[in-house]
């Protein structure tokens, strides 16, 4: 059976998932593509059902729970072309807990593209947890196409910062222009990595956490760098010569 209709319960289901209220009261978020669909699977996440449009012959790792009418995929896609394939799975569960290694704390971040990318490079980096305050949603549609996949292997925990900063018993390394040279830097053993976002950086509350500050040294016809490329050169300048 195939279903057509836009407002087929499933397909409304589907289609609140795309919002964050939505993800909430149903515990679950959207995962779209063959590839990030298996990569979901394969890392232990619980994929409630997989769903493919109406003609798709390509990959499908689980059995499809439903077929849908190009109108009625579309209605649940946030993706420009779709694949054809998505699934919903569910929301991991992540207390605030303190780190056991070296860990990342975005702050403020509101931008779900540079949310997801920080969170991609954090996994490749070795940064496995990753503490979110005051940031845009990481389960987001398009938080989760830009991790590729790192939102599903990063325990993400999210709290005030206030929560954050008492459950963190390493010391935070804050990101700040007027910091030292993160080249020139020797950090402790383990430690946490704060980044702000792009317009006003860290809060004050964060920064006066800090037990020290670093910058990436730039021309002096920069201003400044993306949040996710300036978190990704901090991650990997202070891992220099460690084992990931």
């Amino acid at each position: 059976m195939i279903i057509l209709s836009k407002q087929n319960p499933l397909v409304k289901e589907l289609a609140s998932l795309k919002e964050k209220k939505g993800r909430r009261a149903r515990g679950s978020f959207l995962v779209e593509g063959a590839k990030m669909v298996r990569e979901a699977a394969e890392s232990g996440m619980h994929v409630l059902r997989v769903v493919v449009r109406e003609g798709y012959a390509g990959e499908t790792c689980l059995p499809p729970a439903a077929v849908l009418g190009s109108d009625a995929f579309a209605a649940v896609s946030d993706e420009k072309t779709p694949q054809g394939i998505l699934a919903e799975v569910a929301l991991p569960a992540a207390p605030l807990a303190s780190p056991q290694k070296s860990c990342v704390f975005l702050d403020g971040l509101q931008d779900p593209s540079n949310v997801g990318a920080i969170l991609r490079t954090a996994v490749a980096a070795g940064y496995e947890e990753v503490y979110l305050a005051g940031c845009a949603d990481p389960f987001s549609p398009k938080s989760v196409r830009a991790s590729m996949s790192g939102v599903f292997f990063a325990r993400i925990m999210q709290g005030t910062r206030q929560e954050i900063l008492s459950a963190l018993n390493v010391p935070l390394i804050a990101a700040d222009m007027d910091g030292e040279d993160v080249f020139a830097f020797r950090p402790p053993e383990v430690f946490c990595l704060a980044v702000g976002s792009e317009g006003s950086g860290l809060s004050e509350e964060v920064r006066g956490a800090a037990a020290y500050t670093v910058r990436i040294p730039m021309d002096t016809r920069t201003e400044s760098l993306n949040a996710a490329v300036s978190a990704g050169i901090l991650m990997y300048a202070l891992k220099a010569g460690r084992k990931f």
